[in-house]
């Protein structure tokens, strides 16, 4: 079963709690949570206050996306506004296994990003102690942006990568995802597909969801 993640901050900053509960009504199995601090990339996003207030209005797991540097300032303050899952950019991080232990020690699921171009070789020494790895397909700090169709067959290698090492790591992706190459996806073996944009953007946000489940799972 592929999971649908809807990325609340493609919502209206003004009507996220709506967003949050359209994601409940169409049966989403996260919700993620874009951070960004303006200097690991060129935008900026709520703190972790906007975490704890969606935590309020949720059962979902809150999957939230680090886009910062020095994650380790960053990963108390989440863990303990109420994030389930917590990713972190193998790009920002100068002590990788120790920040992904600093996540795992709040009791959360520890996850791995790496942007378009970052080879996958790099977290060769990692991949063992993750339970996800985040591709992303866009470069990040923006949405809306066009997916990067070589992000297919980094999915491919990565399932087989993990599959070859008998590993329990699920493989997440997000940018430019939509209901035109859900399925594509769904057929790497991706296991968890975040989108925003393409599902906040539409009339029926609750209603795009729910065809992208189907799309993702036939």
């Amino acid at each position: 079963m592929v999971r649908i993640a809807p990325s609340i901050l493609a919502a209206d900053v003004a009507l996220i709690e709506q967003a949050v509960e359209q994601a409940a009504a169409a049966g989403a199995d996260l919700i993620h949570v874009d951070i960004m601090d303006g200097h690991f990339v060129p935008n900026l996003s709520l703190g972790p206050e906007l975490v704890a207030a969606v935590r309020k209005r949720t059962a979902l797991p809150l999957d939230v996306h680090l886009m910062v540097r020095k994650p380790s300032l960053f990963i108390p303050l989440f863990s303990e506004a109420g994030a389930d899952w917590i990713s972190i950019h193998l790009e920002a991080s100068s002590h990788l296994h120790r920040d992904i232990s600093l996540i795992k020690g709040f009791g959360k699921k520890a996850g791995l990003v790496l942007n378009p171009a970052t080879p996958l070789a790099g977290m060769e020494d990692i991949l063992p102690e993750l339970d996800y790895v985040l591709l992303m397909s866009v470069n990040p700090g923006f949405g809306g942006q066009s997916f990067i169709p070589a992000t297919h067959d980094r999915i491919r290698r990565l399932k087989e990568w993990i599959r070859s090492l008998k590993l329990d790591v699920l493989v997440e992706v997000d940018g430019g995802v939509n209901l035109d190459n859900a399925a594509a996806l769904a057929k790497d073996g991706v296991d968890i597909l975040v989108a925003g944009c393409s599902i906040f953007g539409t009339p029926d946000p609750v209603a795009t969801i729910k065809r992208m489940r189907e799309a993702a799972n036939p």
